[in-house]
């Protein structure tokens, strides 16, 4: 197959990427333009290895302006990844870039998609757009989102059911749950607790540290992505991946003194508007529909995130 992978030089994205050329018959285009919090340097790093695959090409475009019929002509699959990503800069004068990279570049891939013959439509959603929840989170409880980057990423989903329903466009929605390891945006905490930790800095928490989160190792997360181009009876299905462990903040920064030898020094800031005090993800439908199983313990993520992040810091 043929497949484009937008955002392909993100976290997520270039971990995809990988896994899809395992499969010797795949080709894989990756598109993306470099925007976001992650610097162009540690984007590069992500994409090193990949531009040396003789099966994959590497396009900087911006979706916004690229010819997008074009781009799909003989494409089979699309793994829509792209946006502009994170919840605290989503507030007041720096929305307009989330409703540009969000909403419209998702319409114009739909628009180019309609009259593609093409087999799935995947597109990244989050967890985000649920809100705040008490217990296990299933994939039909009502979506509340908390932030404008929450509501930007369900407007997405809106608009690929309008596409799927108009055009049949093969669309299949994936929930990612506070996905980390090796290559995870430097915004996100556990990549600022790490290297802040390891430098000697302290450390800042946004509340009081007793937020949890569901967190997914990027394995198990790209696991249960790559999967679904090898799945049947998938089309219109919204999906849950979440990971195998849940563990709240000051839990995890324990966790991490114990994994470096070193002591943090915290710093508890007001709670950011817009996250949920909790996430837990119900994953009971991609264990039956994607045969979804994570197993990589938050310690084991940890170690592996610990170790990217001193070798790309020369730590």
């Amino acid at each position: 197959m043929k497949i484009l992978v937008t955002g392909a030089a993100g976290f997520i994205g270039s971990h995809l990427c990988e896994q899809l050329l395992k499969d010797t018959k795949n080709e894989v285009v990756g598109v993306d333009t470099f925007i976001g919090p992650t610097p162009d340097m540690l984007k590069q790093v992500n994409i090193k290895a990949l531009m040396n695959h003789s099966k994959f090409q590497f396009l900087k475009l911006d979706l916004l302006t690229a010819d997008l019929d074009h781009l799909l002509h003989d494409i089979d699959a699309v793994y829509h990844l792209a946006g502009m990503p994170g919840v605290r800069s989503s507030w007041g004068n720096d929305f307009g870039p989330y409703v540009s990279n969000n909403i419209s570049v998702t319409q114009r891939l739909l628009e180019a998609a309609k009259n593609k013959n093409l087999t799935k439509f995947i597109y990244a959603s989050t967890s985000s757009v649920y809100g705040e929840k008490s217990g296990k989170v299933s994939e039909d409880s009502c979506p509340t989102p908390l932030s404008p980057y929450g509501i930007t990423k369900l407007t997405g989903e809106h608009l690929c059911h309008v596409y799927q329903k108009s055009y049949n466009i093969p669309i299949i929605i994936v929930r990612f749950f506070t996905v980390y390891g090796p290559r995870q945006r430097p915004d996100m905490a556990f990549h600022r607790f790490i290297l802040q930790i390891l430098k000697g800095e302290p450390i800042t928490v946004y509340g009081d540290g007793t937020q949890s989160r569901d967190f997914t190792f990027i394995s198990d997360c790209i696991d249960a992505t790559s999967s679904i181009l090898y799945k049947d009876n998938l089309i219109g299905s919204t999906i849950n991946i979440g990971g195998k462990e849940r563990a709240s903040i000051n839990e995890i920064i324990f966790m991490l003194e114990q994994l470096t030898n070193k002591k943090a020094t915290i710093y508890y800031s007001q709670k950011i508007s817009g996250e949920p005090k909790h996430t837990w993800a119900d994953i009971s439908l991609a264990q039956t529909l994607l045969d979804y199983e994570p197993i990589v313990t938050l310690k084991e993520g940890l170690s592996q995130e610990i170790q990217y992040i001193r070798s790309v810091y020369q730590l």
